[in-house]
């Protein structure tokens, strides 16, 4: 059997966006897609324990563009969350599955979404031990197996693809079983950077350079805020910072200061990843372009930090409703200082970036325009110690997935 066309285009990994720029709204549903459940297997990895046990596993199917036994299988290696919010906002691959007559299933990454090995349990110590990239992958190679043979699609190849954590999962996937996965489309895929390799200040860099792009009034509007709130901090001027920024509960200390500023970074974080040029309720309810729509708040402020509270408002308040803002409900500090979310699923991910996962990012307002908030290994592993009885092993994916070594692997393979 020749190879497929569709594999000499996507052997390799490529830095596409899902969804793309330029693209339109997400459909509200993906077409053609049911829900389903697959009775998945615990544990992999041991034939004691838990290993006799299983969960539904949730995953969703298409076959309306699919040329039944011949066109390929598109696997979506699922994300940290429900599985619905990813199928509705990856119109890309329903675009390719059109023109390429592929049978289309998304599978949810176990301890998200309803895929829940020990029910509403499965997030409490001593529940989350499976929660490991390693059983996420085993969990996409067992369910693709078992439903090729289901739809008579044994000698079609499969296609893994995914966006963020799902694209590592995606070349993972590739190198991990690649008789299983024919190729792979990693989209924004941090594999350097979660396996610890890679320049800790280069993210806040990043949304920094963002902001810079609409203009560099806005970046000096954000650090002289950040900079007046500092100094408030140190005259003991709490009063005026809750006021200004609009706080829920008045700011009482240097403590609760830095969960502000945690929260209003988060909130540049969230409109820096989604600065898609049409709204967006994918990861938040953000307008077109909210970057520009951010720093056009700030500048048309004429106090710094009042135009701060309108700059991450864009974020926080998209309804326009809130009165206030309830710092410590709205941003959790965790594990990930790009923000864990609220929720189950937030509280599953911090697990997994407290033990193989490292985003040790730090902002430093040298290279970036926030305030000075490092996130060192040894601030890691006090935090996850504490929270989940749990020590990071930094070095363990590069071990496992060979670290910058698995671009290379793909791009011969």
């Amino acid at each position: 059997m020749g190879m497929h066309p569709l594999l000499l285009l996507l052997f390799c990994l490529f830095p596409l966006l899902l969804p793309a720029h330029g693209a339109p709204a997400a459909r509200p549903v993906g077409p053609g897609l049911e829900e389903r459940f697959f009775q998945q297997v615990r544990d992999h990895f041991s034939f004691e324990t838990c290993s006799n046990g299983t969960f539904p596993q949730r995953y969703l199917v298409s076959v309306k563009f699919w040329n039944k036994g011949f066109g390929p299988v598109f696997l979506y290696t699922g994300n940290e969350g429900d599985i619905w919010t990813f199928a509705q906002n990856s119109d890309f691959i329903f675009e390719l599955a059109e023109e390429q007559e592929a049978l289309v299933i998304f599978a949810e990454h176990r301890y998200y979404g309803k895929s829940l090995p020990f029910g509403h349990e499965s997030i409490q110590l001593k529940r989350t031990g499976l929660l490991t990239v390693e059983q996420a992958l085993a969990d996409y190679a067992v369910l693709i197996t078992e439903l090729k043979q289901q739809y008579g699609a044994v000698d079609c190849p499969v296609i893994a693809f995914g966006g963020s954590y799902g694209g590592m999962l995606s070349a993972y996937m590739r190198m991990k079983y690649p008789n299983i996965v024919a190729g792979a489309l990693a989209a924004s895929a941090p594999l350097l950077s979660v396996a610890g390799l890679g320049d800790p200040t280069q993210f806040f860099r990043d949304v920094t350079a963002d902001f810079q792009k609409s203009g560099p009034d806005c970046v000096t509007a954000v650090r002289k805020a950040f900079h007046q709130i500092k100094n408030l901090c140190l005259s003991g001027a709490y009063d005026e910072i809750s006021s200004k920024m609009a706080t829920c509960n008045k700011i009482a200390n240097k403590e609760d200061v830095y969960q502000l500023f945690g929260f209003a970074r988060n909130a540049f974080t969230m409109m820096a990843m989604m600065d898609y040029p049409y709204k967006t309720d994918f990861m938040g309810h953000l307008p077109a372009n909210p970057v520009k729509v951010g720093c056009e708040q700030i500048l048309a402020q004429t106090d710094p930090i009042q135009g701060l509270a309108a700059l991450v408002g864009v974020f926080y308040n998209s309804s326009g409703s809130v009165q206030c803002y309830d710092i410590y409900r709205l941003y959790r500090p965790c594990a990930d200082p790009t923000g864990c979310g609220t929720g189950m699923d937030a509280e599953a991910w911090d697990y997994q970036v407290c033990t193989e996962i490292n985003l040790t990012f730090d902002s430093n307002n040298v290279t970036d325009m926030f305030p000075e908030m490092p996130f060192t290994e040894a601030l890691r592993e006090q935090y996850c110690q504490s929270k989940w009885s749990v020590k990071p092993r930094p070095q363990w994916l590069q071990t496992n997935f060979w670290g910058g070594g698995v671009l290379c692997w793909v791009l011969i393979t």
